[in-house]
């Protein structure tokens, strides 16, 4: 059975805002992509490279390879995580192949905490981590603005505090 409003045409809820995360996530991840597999590569040139012979230092692209494929597949993942705030919950949509929304209604949470590892702190980003009683139902939402993980942090605390009072 369909419901309409008196109109005659369906009711709809409104499409959710949806935020996009800082490009300085993006920036952070492929700083650490270039790190890791730079100095994978060196290692897998130059060691080979010097006790074999340098035809072994072509061992060394491997490790490249895998840098520029990954720099486009983090730049892909990053594009895909997104959050938006509605009235009864928040939704935290990611994934490139498989696409994951989790619904977290606010009167279910039970803590919000906002972390930021040495080298989130670097580039000035902190993360939300939604727990609620469902293990399986916890979130995150990575690579904030630390202004705005407070404020997101303030407003679901607020807003849990809220919707649980009637439990």
């Amino acid at each position: 059975m369909e419901t309409g409003s008196p109109a005659g045409g369906t009711t709809a809820e409104a499409e959710p805002v949806w935020t996009g995360l800082p490009p300085r996530l993006l920036r952070m991840r492929r700083m650490l992509l270039v790190v890791w597999l730079g100095l994978l590569a060196l290692a897998a040139g130059l060691l080979p490279g010097l006790l074999a012979g340098p035809a072994w230092a072509v061992f060394a692209l491997l490790p490249l390879a895998l840098m520029a494929w990954g720099w486009d597949l983090v730049g892909r993942n990053w594009r895909s995580w997104r959050y938006a705030e509605r009235a009864d919950d928040l939704l935290i949509s990611r994934g490139v192949l498989w696409h994951t929304v989790t619904v977290v209604p606010y009167g279910r949470m039970q803590l919000v905490e906002v972390t930021s590892g040495p080298v989130e702190r670097h580039f000035g980003l902190a993360s939300v981590q939604l727990h609620t009683a469902a293990a399986a139902t916890d979130a995150t939402v990575p690579g904030l603005d630390p202004a705005e993980a407070e404020r997101l942090r303030d407003r679901l605390t607020e807003l849990g505090e809220a919707r649980s009072a009637g439990l």
